[in-house]
């Protein structure tokens, strides 16, 4: 649910606990999700962006909802890469040179070859 003025918007969002979007029911100005909690933001956005957003259907809670999970999805996703590098960086030994990496790649993808061929 959105409410516009002269200057802000303010968005009414339901969320659960987990952060995941759950069964939501509109009675009135509010929406409501089983087992979530209501938040209340408030920005500060140049208006044409809030017209078009609001065009395409951006500022309902289901759509906030949807983004809000899918940049956490992000987030987490970039946190482990920058883990995985970090341990990779952390091995012992020489890094494989480009010409390395292509023979090995160039092994497996020989030895799936022989392998789907039934030899």
């Amino acid at each position: 649910m959105t409410t516009e003025n002269a200057e802000n918007l303010v968005i009414e969002s339901e969320t659960t606990w987990r952060g995941e979007f759950a069964g939501l029911t509109c009675p009135g100005t509010r929406c409501h999700v089983v087992n979530g909690m209501s938040v209340t933001i408030q920005l500060d956005l140049p208006e044409a962006l809030v017209k078009e957003a609001h065009a395409n259907g951006l500022l309902e809670s289901r759509r906030l909802g949807e983004m809000l999970n899918e940049e956490l999805r992000r987030e987490r996703a970039r946190k482990d890469l920058g883990r995985m590098l970090k341990e990779l960086h952390s091995l012992p030994g020489e890094p494989m040179a480009p010409d390395e990496i292509q023979a090995e790649i160039d092994a497996v993808r020989a030895q799936r070859r022989q392998r789907e061929s039934g030899h």
